[in-house]
């Protein structure tokens, strides 16, 4: 990562430009966020982090994404996540809730920490998507007050989209969901 360059990608991503600029926004929605809710610098930074990690193999080829994670048999679309989580504890990252948040970022997980819970939201509510603009601006200014109601607002749309596109709903969004009752 190049110094100075606060949204520096590590060297080994692979990333498109428009996906940078949905990196850029959700690093930015993480940065609103932590700055309201009055976050220590560690957790800022933890944020932070996984705002600009969490996509950096979104545009990898399918091949370097199952060679990371060992997963033949998942979609290559969910890789990128557990990928991610894999070359970054490969460089020496640590930080489990960093590694956990970006490795489900895209399923969820029901032993999140905020961080986890924060890029989930973000991800979702970035204003670069399409859908729903309004009802998801409004949820993205609402995190500061309502964390915990927000993410479970997040969570539900998430799991109601899958059912409405008829997609699978993973264990792991299962069980947050059970967590979240």
């Amino acid at each position: 990562m190049s110094a100075g360059d606060s949204l520096a990608l590590p060297v080994w991503a692979q990333v498109g430009e428009s996906r940078r600029a949905h990196i850029e926004r959700v690093t930015a929605l993480l940065d609103t966020w932590s700055a309201a809710l009055g976050l220590s610098i560690a957790e800022r930074a933890e944020w932070r982090d996984a705002g600009r990690w969490h996509d950096a193999l979104r545009d990898a080829p399918d091949a370097t994404l199952r060679a990371l994670t060992g997963d033949a048999t998942s979609r290559a679309s969910m890789l990128h996540g557990p990928a991610a989580a894999t070359a970054l504890a490969r460089e020496g990252e640590t930080r489990r809730e960093l590694l956990a948040a970006i490795r489900f970022h895209t399923i969820g997980h029901p032993d999140w920490a905020r961080t986890g819970q924060a890029l989930y939201m973000a991800d979702f509510l970035e204003p670069g998507r399409k859908f729903a603009r309004a009802d998801r601006a409004f949820l993205a200014a609402q995190v500061p007050h309502d964390f915990d109601g927000v993410f479970r607002q997040v969570v539900r749309a998430r799991i109601e989209w899958a059912l409405r596109e008829g997609h699978p709903v993973f264990e792991e969004t299962i069980a947050l969901w059970n967590h979240l009752q």
